[in-house]
């Protein structure tokens, strides 16, 4: 059974009457940690029972912070990585080959940024979507950030 030591704060979610929740709480298995917890109404599990039940019973004495929509930055900071083999799958399902990749490193002035780009489309295995070499090439590519986005997505089930 977990136990709860003190909550930070109460943050809702798009979901109603779900909240992520800042706390210090033991775990199941003695661990004492700060941790964010999302809590579900009915949800059985974890240490979830223990924190509707303090949300009941301290009902009024706290405040939920408001959901706040993220941005776009926020969603694709937090978009998962994906593999050189997705990323060069989706270009090329999307109309643009390698070589186009590879041109437009190449067009890139002289210079440390470039020297970057080119070993990180040689030798990186996994890309993160705000990757400064991707969105070099992206623009060069002509791409916008949404059509990454979708080209992403793609990528993802690949």
């Amino acid at each position: 059974m977990s136990k709860i030591h003190q909550i930070h704060k109460i943050t809702a979610t798009a979901e109603p009457d779900v909240y992520i929740i800042d706390l210090d709480l033991t775990d199941m298995d003695g661990e004492v940690a700060r941790c964010d917890y999302c809590t579900r109404p009915g949800d059985p599990y974890g240490a979830n029972p223990e924190i509707r039940e303090w949300l009941t019973a301290n009902s009024g004495s706290y405040t939920i912070e408001p959901y706040v929509e993220p941005t776009a930055d926020e969603i694709r900071a937090n978009m998962r990585s994906i593999t050189k083999r997705q990323l060069s799958l989706a270009l090329i399902r999307n109309g643009f080959s390698l070589a186009a990749v590879s041109a437009a490193i190449a067009a890139m002035p002289e210079g440390q940024a470039k020297d970057e780009a080119e070993i990180e489309w040689e030798y990186t295995t996994d890309f993160e979507r705000l990757n400064p070499t991707l969105l070099n090439v992206a623009s060069a590519l002509g791409l916008t950030p949404e059509q990454v986005d979708a080209m992403w997505e793609q990528a993802l089930t690949i």
